[in-house]
């Protein structure tokens, strides 16, 4: 799976928002006026001429076992408050909607919305299902929150516009992949549901490979690159100027480090010594210990996305997030780096690693909506089931152990269920690992017994050969990729099968 070079923190990496004004408050609060960022000066986000004119959007291909015929749905396109969207709706809705929300689309003007992922499952089960272009591109959360949750309140108008009269819906779910699962996350917390301005309740989540850590994963990419220049013998260089000493770091760490797949010759391969002491580290802040983080370095073609992300971009400052912000957010004052087996060296690395400290109020609360960066506190009282590849390097393993302790520390673990799959890169699931996670929430929602999950926290768990099997499904199905399933073929030959 290649990863576009945009995804890497040239400005750090992920998506999109939208200019809000109004604030929050009674009608006698005062209006604070906010601050202005380099996002807010972005306007020139626009759907293509083409999807824009466009009503509707393509039927989904039929397939062996449908019992539902896939072209009697309605689809609805159109834009709304400048996003582009779909909406479909099969001929016999349960009542039910499920928002979905798309991963890091860049930092390209042109607006696209992807469908989801289990769009087959979903019109097989009489799901009507919604997904917004979100008004902005960028690594912008708060606009896929906003815009999400618009596009949630607008469906009824959206039906009857277009000729069907629906009613509201009973039950509103919602899901996404990578950034769009930041964006799941964020849109059912108790900040959410007080600080947005578009107000969904939401049933029940499942959030995909997500960004659940909110700007945890930011800090890990700083503690990624500081290890790598002390470990290469630049520990003191300015984190900022990365470009100056890039070609010295990746070669005295990697003797291969190519950005697109040739299995089975591995993309990228350490160096003795100095390398595979980076490796050590580098698997301790991903999650520790594990099946697929070899195949995931290896093979993946995650890690160059997370690899020296810090690249000097003068119009914003470093650690704004491409501008999201206006001041670092990056903090890697508690992070402790461990080589396994080499006491003496983690101790060095430890005090030779520079220490970045973040601005106090770089992502503070807004008084014109939510935080630039929503977080993911943990404070939420709804089924959450939260599936995560074991062998991401961009968007890794930790977040969910990141969750986990946050979701703990709020008194809510009986509100989360997570998976651990035996995929080696980002997002890389098979339908069926995506759908049984959807369907087991909607299950368990609806009052079943909670599903079971894996434990993300406990390392000597997480560390066995076999961690990850009980979920990972790989039976090919009509709707995945090519990747995917290439990938999958990459870890039956170079891992045991589990039993």
């Amino acid at each position: 799976m290649n990863l576009p070079s945009s995804w890497r923190l040239t400005a750090l990496a992920l998506a999109a928002l939208s200019s809000l004004t109004a604030c929050g408050g009674s009608d006698d609060d005062a209006v604070v006026p906010e601050e202005t960022r380099a996002q807010d000066s972005r306007n020139s986000f626009a759907p293509s001429p083409t999807d824009a004119a466009a009503t509707t959007f393509a039927a989904q291909a039929a397939a062996a076992g449908d019992v539902v015929d896939m072209s009697t749905t309605s689809r609805w396109q159109g834009v709304l408050n400048g996003a582009l969207y779909h909406v479909e709706v099969p001929a016999n809705w349960n009542g039910q909607l499920v928002m979905y929300a798309h991963g890091y689309a860049g930092t390209g003007n042109v607006l696209g919305v992807s469908n989801p992922s289990i769009r087959r499952y979903l019109i097989q089960n009489g799901y009507a299902w919604a997904a917004s272009s979100y008004t902005k591109n960028y690594y912008d959360v708060r606009a896929g929150v906003e815009d999400t949750n618009a596009l949630a309140l607008e469906f009824n108008n959206i039906a009857a516009k277009n000729g069907r009269t629906l009613a509201t819906p009973t039950k509103y779910f919602i899901t996404g992949h990578s950034m769009g699962g930041h964006i799941t996350a964020a849109a059912i917390e108790a900040e959410a549901t007080a600080t947005a301005i578009h107000k969904v309740k939401y049933n029940g989540a499942v959030p995909m490979c997500g960004v659940v850590g909110d700007t945890e994963l930011f800090n890990e990419f700083g503690a990624m690159q500081v290890t790598a220049q002390a470990l290469a013998g630049v520990p003191a260089y300015p984190t900022d100027k990365w470009i100056d000493i890039q070609a010295l770091v990746t070669s005295t760490l990697f003797s291969t480090f190519n950005t697109t797949p040739a299995f089975p010759t591995p993309s990228i391969v350490a160096t003795a010594g100095a390398g595979a002491k980076y490796v050590s580290v580098l698997q301790n802040i991903t999650g520790g210990p594990r099946p697929m983080f070899a195949q995931g370095l290896a093979y993946g073609q995650s890690f160059p996305s997370a690899y020296g992300t810090f690249v000097a971009d003068p119009t914003t400052p470093v650690g704004s997030v491409s501008g999201i912000l206006n001041k670092n957010v990056l903090d890697t004052t508690g992070s402790t780096y461990t080589i396994d087996g080499d006491a003496a060296a983690s101790t060095a690395l430890n005090a030779s690693a520079q220490k970045i400290t973040p601005a106090a109020d770089a992502n503070r609360l807004r008084t014109d909506g939510l935080r630039w960066i929503p977080k993911a506190n943990g404070e939420f009282k709804i089924p959450v089931v939260s599936i995560h590849t074991l062998g991401d390097l961009f968007v890794p393993f930790s977040m969910e152990q990141v969750y986990q302790k946050r979701v703990a520390a709020k008194g809510n673990s009986a509100w989360l269920v997570q998976r651990a799959i035996r995929g080696i890169s980002h997002c890389d699931f098979t339908n069926a690992e995506q759908v049984a996670a959807f369907d087991d929430m909607v299950k368990w929602e609806a009052g079943g017994a909670k599903p079971a999950g894996d434990d993300v926290v406990t390392a000597a768990t997480v560390a066995t050969t076999t961690y990850g099997c009980t979920f990972t499904n790989n039976t090919p199905g009509p709707d995945d990729s090519a990747g995917t399933l290439g990938l999958r073929q990459i870890i039956a030959a170079t891992t045991p099968a589990c039993p």
